[in-house]
């Protein structure tokens, strides 16, 4: 995948604790350490987004929706 060059600032511990994971060999270098740690933060903002969006739905209505889309064959609507 294509990659861009950043230039950040970071907190010394933190910068420390980067090179900490990077000699123990949790990290292969500073890069892909902040690389994973703000993946996983932009993919836990997603998935709460998404939760939050869920609770907002009806679920008689969803329940309703889906049950119009049945084939008729079924008998019963499988338990949540």
């Amino acid at each position: 995948m294509p990659a861009d060059k950043i230039a950040i600032t970071l907190d010394r511990e933190l910068v420390k604790e980067i090179d900490r994971g990077v000699r123990s060999g949790l990290y292969r270098n500073r890069s892909r350490a902040i690389e994973e740690a703000v993946r996983e933060k932009l993919d836990r903002h997603r998935r709460r987004r998404l939760s939050v969006e869920a609770k907002k739905l009806d679920r008689k209505e969803e329940r309703a929706l889906a049950e119009e889309g049945m084939t008729g064959e079924e008998t019963t609507w499988p338990e949540y």
